[in-house]
C-alpha cells in the first residue's frame, strides 16, 4: 500500500516551489458576494505558470526524481495542462519529455507543449490505451509523470491549499468551505488534506462535469467507480475514466462531498469569470465556479473559497462560449 502523503509532504513541495511559480492571490467581486448571499474568495490558478495549478505536481515530481532518472527522460500522458506542467517543469531540469496527448486535445495545449521543449505523441482517447502508448517510452527507462494518482502530484498540488489557508488567515477570515474542481483527484486530494491541518471544520467540495462524475458516485458507494462511456464534455481537462487509488483513500475522508455540474453551467460560470473577475477561465476551470449555483453549498452569510485552476482553453472555443450570453 502506498503511503498517504501528508501535510510534511505539501510543506516540503512549498519549499521546492518556492521561487519558481506563482504565489496565486485571493480575490473577489462585490457583485458575487451580493448574488451569492456570502462572501466568495478565488483562487485563479489561470494566473499560474503554465496558465494550470498542473506545474506545481509536475515539478514537485521530478524533484523528487535521482539525477539519473532525470537524465533518461520522463513520459507522460494528459490532455494539456499536465503536458504543458510536465513540458515545463523538464525544461527546468533541461531532460527530455515525451508527452503522450489525445489527437482531439484543443490545438492550444498540444501547440504550447511542443513550444517548451516537450515531443508530442498523439492518439486516440476512444480507440487506444494510454498506457500502452507510453509503454514503449517507459521500458526504454524514462520516469513516468502520473496526472494525479502519485504522491509527489497529490502533495505538489496541495501547495496550493497552504497559499489558500495562509492568505485567508491574513485577511482575517476562518473559511467555511473550499470548492475545486475534480478529474482524477490529485488537486481536491492535496488541497484538503492542507485545508484540513489548517481548519479541520472547514469544508473541502469537489466538483465534476455532468456524466464525468466519477468522485461523487465513488464517494456514494464507498470504492471506486468508473464512468458510463459514450458521453463527452467541454471541460477537457477534467475527464477521466475513475478516481485514483490514492486520490480517492484521501478524498472519501477528507471531502465533505462531491458536485456535478452540466456543460451550460460551467460556460456561464466562464462568463462570469470574465465580467466580474476579468479572467479567463477554461471550463474544466470554472467547474468550482458554477457549482456556487448549484444549491447543493450552503453560501448565505458563509466565507467560500473557489480554485479556479486552469485557463488554457482555445481562442475559438472561448468566443463561442462569450458570444453564447
Amino acid at each position: 500500500m502506498t503511503t498517504l502523503p501528508g501535510i510534511l509532504d505539501i510543506r516540503a513541495a512549498a519549499e521546492r516551489l518556492s521561487g519558481l511559480i506563482v504565489e496565486t492571490p485571493l480575490i473577489e467581486s462585490p457583485e458575487l458576494n451580493r448574488r451569492h448571499g456570502g462572501r466568495i474568495l478565488f483562487k485563479p490558478e489561470t494566473l499560474q505558470r503554465t496558465g494550470s495549478f498542473k506545474i506545481r505536481g509536475a515539478y514537485n515530481k521530478l524533484s523528487t526524481l535521482s539525477e539519473e532518472e532525470r537524465g533518461r527522460g520522463v513520459v507522460a500522458f494528459s490532455s494539456g495542462n499536465h503536458a504543458q506542467g510536465v513540458a515545463a517543469s523538464a525544461a527546468m531540469f533541461g531532460v527530455r519529455a515525451v508527452i503522450a496527448m489525445p489527437a482531439d486535445a484543443p490545438p492550444m495545449k498540444i501547440g504550447n507543449v511542443r513550444r517548451m521543449g516537450a515531443e508530442v505523441v498523439t492518439f486516440d482517447r476512444f480507440k487506444e490505451d494510454r498506457m500502452t502508448v507510453v509503454r514503449p517510452y517507459i521500458e526504454q527507462g524514462m520516469a513516468l509523470v502520473p496526472p494525479f494518482d502519485d504522491p509527489a502530484i497529490i502533495a505538489g498540488q496541495g501547495t496550493i491549499g497552504l497559499e489558500l489557508m495562509r492568505q485567508a488567515k491574513v485577511l482575517g477570515v476562518a473559511l467555511d468551505a473550499v470548492i475545486i474542481p475534480c478529474g482524477g483527484g490529485g488537486l481536491s486530494s492535496g488541497v484538503s488534506v492542507a485545508v484540513k491541518d489548517a481548519s479541520p471544520s472547514t469544508q473541502v467540495w469537489a466538483v465534476e462535469p455532468e456524466h464525468f462524475d466519477d468522485t461523487r458516485r465513488s464517494l456514494a458507494k464507498g470504492e471506486r467507480v468508473a464512468n458510463e462511456p459514450g458521453y463527452s464534455s467541454i471541460c477537457d481537462a477534467l475527464l477521466t475514466a475513475e478516481p485514483g487509488a490514492i486520490t480517492f483513500e484521501i478524498n472519501r475522508k477528507n471531502l465533505a462531498g462531491a458536485i456535478a455540474v452540466s456543460d451550460e453551467a460551467a460556460a456561464q460560470a466562464m462568463r462570469d469569470a470574465m465580467a466580474y473577475l476579468k479572467l479567463v477561465v477554461e471550463p474544466g476551470g470554472c467547474v468550482a465556479f458554477a457549482a456556487l449555483s448549484s444549491g447543493e453549498i450552503d453560501l448565505a452569510g458563509k466565507t467560500v473559497a473557489v480554485v479556479l485552476s486552469g485557463g488554457n482553453v482555445d481562442f475559438s472555443t472561448y468566443a463561442g462560449i462569450m458570444a453564447a450570453a
